[in-house]
């Protein structure tokens, strides 16, 4: 796969996203925030389900959740996610006990069998992991609600102003 043309895919999917810009934003915002956050099996579901109480847009957020947890990405959310969550909950997590789940879950076991994985780390593993992914989840979504904002409005008034001259 070559990455230069994975990642213009990806920009020329968000360059022809059509809406209002700050649902947009929105949505990428979403998508983002629970890109992050270390929720593997629950991510997609989680997305729809805050785009629509938000009314936001759901494929601008499903599209930024794909682009942000990737096989290259999950190994250093997941990392930085207990490293934060050790320093801020009571509990400690060690890194096997999360590789151990992460490769099971990277197999595709399905919905239940995945849940079943992470109900074994333990509440305590997964609040650290929670945890940590909120408190790294937020700069990137701060971030990138208000650098996609002016992108998505400049789209927009340039697409204003070629129906006008049509």
């Amino acid at each position: 796969m070559n990455p230069k043309r994975f990642f213009k895919y990806f920009y020329l999917k968000f360059l022809r996203l059509k809406g209002d810009p700050q649902s947009l934003a929105g949505g990428i915002a979403i998508g983002v925030f629970l890109g992050i956050m270390p929720i593997m099996p629950f991510q997609t579901i989680l997305v729809v389900l805050a785009t629509v109480v938000t009314r936001t847009s759901t494929i601008a957020a499903v599209l930024s959740s794909f682009l942000v947890a990737n096989p290259l990405t999950y190994v250093p959310q997941y990392y930085f996610s207990t490293m934060i969550g050790n320093a801020l909950t009571p509990y400690d997590l060690t890194w096997s006990r999360i590789k151990e789940a992460m490769d099971l879950m990277s197999q595709d076991p399905g919905f239940y069998k995945s849940l079943r994985i992470l109900v074994e780390l333990g509440y305590e593993s997964v609040i650290v992991i929670v945890v940590g992914g909120m408190i790294l989840a937020i700069p990137f979504t701060i971030a990138s609600y208000y650098l996609s904002l002016p992108v998505f409005q400049k789209i927009k008034k340039r697409r204003e102003q070629k129906h006008l001259l049509n």
